[in-house]
């Protein structure tokens, strides 16, 4: 039996070649796809724990800073206070002086200069202030900190290298 172009069964078996040539191929360049995303992923992955490992150790390093940072002004506030007990430290306000001071020879010059004295602060009133101060502080330490943080982490993830 001889060929013939014109045999229905020929061109079915013409187009099986072609389709099974073209699903083949499909195929192929599918999974080398698959493959390369996969491999693209994992590579993407290992520079973000990179990230995330840098992140969290420049995290621990501010966290030292910040601790080393409360604990000295910590004994700061500890030094002024035991100042303030001792009398080492007054703190003292600017008052303005009565309408009818009694002058004396030692206050003739000073009235002459100004019209202000001053007068002391007691000393829990002291404290009281400098906590104000100290914990003002504090905050002020805290906030750098995180805005430390924030701009090395921003820096970290909008690198693209």
């Amino acid at each position: 039996m001889m060929l013939n172009l014109f045999n229905p069964w020929v061109w079915i078996g013409v187009l099986f070649v072609i389709l099974g040539a073209a699903t083949a191929g499909y195929s192929k360049g599918e999974n080398d796809e698959l493959m390369r995303q996969q491999a693209e992923i994992a590579a993407l992955n290992v520079k973000a724990r990179q990230k995330e490992q840098a992140l969290a150790t420049a995290v621990n390093v501010q966290s030292i800073q910040l601790q080393k940072a409360n604990q000295n002004a910590k004994l700061l506030q500890q030094k002024h206070n035991a100042d303030i007990e001792s009398g080492m430290l007054k703190l003292r306000i600017a008052v303005k002086a009565s309408d009818c001071p009694v002058p004396t020879a030692s206050d003739s010059e000073l009235t002459s200069r100004s019209d202000t004295g001053s007068a002391e602060i007691q000393p829990e009133t002291s404290r009281a202030i400098l906590a104000i101060g100290d914990e003002a502080d504090n905050t002020v330490r805290k906030l750098n900190a995180c805005i430390t943080l924030y701009n090395q982490a921003r820096e970290m993830i909008n690198e693209r290298k």
